[in-house]
């Protein structure tokens, strides 16, 4: 069977702002809810981005006060040169700040949903791209996870009914657990998705020491690669991965 190799990115962005330390949650709190010094970030993200075919964004500002009413998925789309891109904007506090899951591909998707996730707090979603034709096209699914268990059980059962019946599919995104937690079994149980080899710590990421963010694959498509890069000044380290896509998944 013939392949084709693609490269992957997830990144929670954080909206281009900067942290750099725990105390910067504290001390740089203005740079959530004013769009000063983000464009540099953004340029920055736009580079990495623009090595890799399919990217996953996360805490990507759709277009609020602090992005400067910029669309940032749009605006990495452009400078990255991705002649596809989509977003799902989900949590919003007024008009100061709003957060979207983000799909930038170079492959033009025959099919894109958005679906709102269950959870205590309404406000998070998975956002789907599917390329290539029928049930054995490559699925993409970018999603942003809650904080809290109970509501991320809830949450990855509803993924894993979305993506049981494709056999070439990928979940990306901040699962804000690392995945051998109980709430990741129905997951595996349900989908043919599976654990990477190897935890790739992410968060913080001036100290990396938790692996929550996650890019898995179904057991059909051969991966390799998986290593943390920065995504300019995030809390966030992002995910790139290599991999192997028959070819026959992204035709029309």
């Amino acid at each position: 069977m013939s392949t084709q190799r693609l490269r992957l990115l997830s990144a929670n962005i954080q909206a281009g702002s900067s942290t750099r330390r725990y105390s910067d949650y504290a001390t740089r709190s203005w740079s959530h809810v004013l769009p000063v010094g983000k464009r540099v970030s953004l340029d920055a993200i736009a580079q990495l981005a623009g090595q890799h075919d399919i990217v996953g964004l996360q805490e990507s500002d759709p277009g609020s006060w602090r992005s400067g009413f910029t669309n940032q998925t749009h605006y990495l789309a452009e400078r990255a040169g991705f002649d596809y891109w989509t977003h799902q904007p989900n949590r919003r506090v007024g008009a100061v700040a709003s957060s979207a899951n983000g799909l930038l591909s170079r492959f033009e998707p025959v099919e894109v949903s958005d679906h709102p996730l269950p959870g205590r707090i309404s406000g998070r979603g998975v956002l789907l791209g599917h390329f290539g034709a029928g049930r054995e096209g490559l699925t993409v699914a970018v999603a942003h996870l809650s904080l809290g268990a109970q509501s991320r059980r809830m949450q990855l059962d509803f993924i894993a009914e979305l993506l049981q019946d494709f056999p070439n599919a990928v979940l990306m995104g901040d699962f804000n657990c690392v995945v051998d937690c109980p709430e990741m079994g129905n997951l595996f149980r349900k989908t043919r998705l599976q654990p990477p080899e190897c935890a790739v710590h992410t968060f913080p990421s001036w100290k990396p020491q938790r692996a929550i963010d996650h890019i898995l694959v179904t057991d059909s498509l051969r991966c390799e690669g998986l290593r943390a890069v920065p995504a300019a000044f995030s809390d966030h380290l992002a995910l790139s991965l290599n991999l192997d896509v028959p070819e026959s998944a992204l035709q029309r």
